[in-house]
C-alpha cells in the first residue's frame, strides 16, 4: 500500500489526476488547492463548472483548516452517521476558487477509508473526490464499470480494491451558518 500512496501523492503534487477507491465509490481526485488540476477534472468528466465537486479531508483538524466556521451540529452528524456523509459548509477557505460553489459553499467529507485517510494525512491537503464517470452517466459500482475515457484521462490509477464492489455514494447534508439543515441525498 505504501507504494500506491507514494505514486498517488507524486501525481497529486505535480497537478495530476488520480483514480482511486474511496469510502464510497471509485473517485477521480486531485489537489483541492490546485485550480488547474480541478479544471482538468471538469474537462475529463465533461461536467459544467456550475456543478460543484466535493473534497475529502482526513479528520476534524484538517476540516477546521478549510472551513471558516463549522456549525457545532456538524460534529454530531459526523460522529453518529451510519454511512459516509458529505456536509456542505458555508465559507470554505484555502481552497481553489473553482472548487467553491456559486453560493460560497463546499461539500467536504471526513474520510474513514484506510487508504484514503492515510493518503490525505500524508498529502496534508484536501483531495477532490468525484465519481469516476462522465457527467450524466451512471456511477460505476466497480472498477470494471469505469469508462475507458476516464481510465485513460487520469494520470495514475491506484492498484487496490479493483475486485471490490463500491458502496453507495455518500449522504449529503447542507449546513448553513445560520442553523439551517437540509438533507440533499440520503
Amino acid at each position: 500500500m505504501k507504494e500506491e500512496h507514494d505514486k498517488a501523492i507524486a501525481t497529486l503534487k505535480r497537478g495530476g489526476l488520480i483514480l482511486y477507491p474511496t469510502d464510497t465509490v471509485w473517485g477521480i481526485g486531485c489537489d483541492a488547492t490546485n485550480p488547474d488540476a480541478i479544471e482538468k477534472v471538469y474537462q475529463l468528466k465533461k461536467r459544467a463548472e456550475s456543478k460543484a465537486l466535493i473534497c475529502l479531508v482526513s479528520d476534524f483538524k484538517m476540516l477546521q483548516q478549510y472551513v471558516e466556521e463549522i456549525p457545532e451540529v456538524a460534529y454530531d452528524i459526523l460522529k453518529y452517521a451510519a454511512k459516509p456523509t458529505t456536509i456542505i459548509y458555508d465559507d470554505p477557505i484555502r481552497i481553489a476558487e473553482n472548487l467553491i460553489a456559486e453560493d460560497n459553499t463546499l461539500g467536504i467529507r471526513v474520510c474513514r477509508n484506510k487508504f484514503c485517510n492515510f493518503l490525505l494525512k500524508k498529502f496534508r491537503k484536501p483531495i477532490v473526490s468525484t465519481s469516476a464517470n462522465i457527467s450524466g452517466a451512471p456511477t460505476p459500482r466497480s472498477f470494471k464499470e469505469i469508462d475507458p475515457v476516464i481510465l485513460e484521462g487520469v494520470d495514475y490509477v491506484v492498484n487496490l480494491d479493483r475486485e471490490k464492489k463500491s458502496l453507495a455514494p455518500s449522504a449529503i447534508i447542507k449546513l448553513t451558518n445560520d442553523g439551517k439543515v437540509s438533507v440533499i441525498r440520503k
